[in-house]
């Protein structure tokens, strides 16, 4: 039996949380989880474990790998949830990336001083609004089919998900003139891998506070 995979981030969201998301969608149990309170140890930083000295770090199959974007496309490649073909995995690759653009303008708002970052959530919504869901909405319609490339369900799918449920817990609506967004959200989240991390007790993480702020600049030393 394979060896579950190891995760090493901060406890909170970040940009390990896509990455626990897709985990959670292949249906792959993780294992001993390290959740960083106040910061990497010398070890950590030292060993070569880090590439770049920072977190994400997930480790799986005898590797250590770090870099966001590139472990998402490992584990989506590993957990066949990337295209048929060149054609697809390129197309699911744009999508997720446009989910994370979005997902990052939410992110990077909790670190902003009072004020500005009310602005920035607000200006993440209004972009939501405007540029991302009426491109995902067309991608539906244009598709006609329950998945976005393909239909069959990849990691773009997974990533449009949490993106809709981060933009709604900003603005409960947002989806109101988006109908087949609406049925995208329900239909996702009943995939019994995903409406399991859905649930209490999964690793899926609550929005940053001010404790999640203040532990990942310490964690990221910013």
């Amino acid at each position: 039996m394979a060896a579950k995979p190891k995760l090493c981030y901060f406890r909170g969201r970040g940009r390990m949380e896509s990455i626990r998301w897709l985990l959670a969608a292949a249906g792959v149990e993780v294992g001993p989880v390290w959740e960083k309170g106040e910061g990497l140890s010398g070890q950590e930083r030292s060993d070569g474990r880090l590439l770049f000295g920072q977190v994400p770090l997930v480790e799986i199959d005898g590797m250590a790998l770090t870099q966001t974007r590139a472990i998402l496309s490992y584990l989506a490649a590993k957990y066949n949830l990337h295209g048929k073909d060149l054609k697809e995995t390129v197309r699911i690759d744009m999508h997720a990336d446009g989910t994370l653009d979005l997902m990052m303008k939410v992110a990077a708002a909790a670190f902003k001083p009072p004020g500005e970052k009310e602005k920035s959530l607000a200006s993440a919504v209004e972009k939501a609004k405007t540029r991302y869901f009426p491109v995902f909405e067309k991608i539906l319609k244009d598709q006609g089919e329950d998945f976005l490339v393909g239909n069959k369900f990849s990691w773009a799918d997974i990533q449009l998900l949490e993106a809709i449920l981060m933009i709604e817990e900003l603005d409960a609506s947002v989806l109101s003139d988006f109908p087949l967004l609406q049925a995208f959200k329900t239909r996702i989240s009943n995939i019994p891998t995903i409406k399991k991390f859905l649930q209490p007790g999964s690793q899926r993480k609550p929005p940053p506070d001010s404790h999640y702020v203040k532990v990942a600049r310490t964690v990221l030393q910013f």
